[in-house]
């Protein structure tokens, strides 16, 4: 009997795919539990619509995350800092003043967590390379400038 996954079942397979299994096992144990549903011509059609629906959104964060990969590259985003006698800062320069001085200054939210830095903090005057990553496969990469 062919079924639809309504949830992911650990030993057939992940949600909105459509399986074969014996007919006891889908009446006795996946029915009552509401863990698939039968496969019939509207169901299908409408996993296929879903299916298409989910892999088209994907496709648009995809573009949206390349175009704005595209905008980062070759940026420099200037931070201001203030420091000690010996040039050190006063405090440190982390993920998230990057990640909010780059928003500033594209127009488009950043998130701290997608910045990846080559050290944990920031904590003298200089240029530093700075990778955001904006979606599997996709990085965009900057300068973040620190100066007084």
């Amino acid at each position: 009997m062919k079924v639809i996954l309504k949830q992911d079942v650990k030993s057939i397979g992940k949600k909105d795919e459509i399986h074969e299994v014996s007919d006891g096992y889908a009446r006795n144990y996946l029915f009552p539990r509401g863990l698939a549903a039968p496969a019939d011509a509207s169901a299908v059609n409408e996993v296929r619509t879903k299916n298409e629906a989910r892999a088209h959104h994907a496709a648009e964060e995809l573009a949206a995350a390349q175009a704005l990969a595209a905008k980062i590259k070759d940026q420099t985003v200037v931070i201001k800092a203030k420091a000690g006698s010996g040039g050190r800062l006063f405090g440190s320069v982390t993920a998230k003043d990057i990640a909010a001085a780059l928003s500033q200054k594209l127009g488009a939210t950043i998130d701290k967590r997608k910045i990846v830095l080559d050290v944990k903090e920031i904590k003298a005057f200089g240029s530093y390379q700075v990778q955001v990553k904006l979606h599997p496969g996709v990085v965009g990469s900057c300068t973040a400038k620190v100066e007084e």
